[in-house]
């Protein structure tokens, strides 16, 4: 997977913070939701504009060094 289809910096965006491209939903948000034990399908159904591969990126962005 190639998270930079889907995750980009912008200094003008979310304060320069790592966002899933075309929104303002921040990889750190999604991991958050990770980290508390919520699903896959939960995170989807919360923000019905991200799909499992923004999922999938935010994940493989912070194993990569991230931030």
């Amino acid at each position: 997977m190639n998270w930079r289809e889907s995750i980009s910096v912008d200094p003008l965006i979310c304060h320069g913070k790592a966002c899933i491209k075309g929104t303002r939903i921040m990889v750190s948000l999604i991991l958050d939701n990770l980290a508390v034990g919520l699903k896959i399908d939960d995170i989807l159904t919360s923000y019905p504009s991200l799909k499992i591969e923004d999922i999938q990126a935010s994940v493989a962005y912070i194993e990569r060094g991230g931030r």
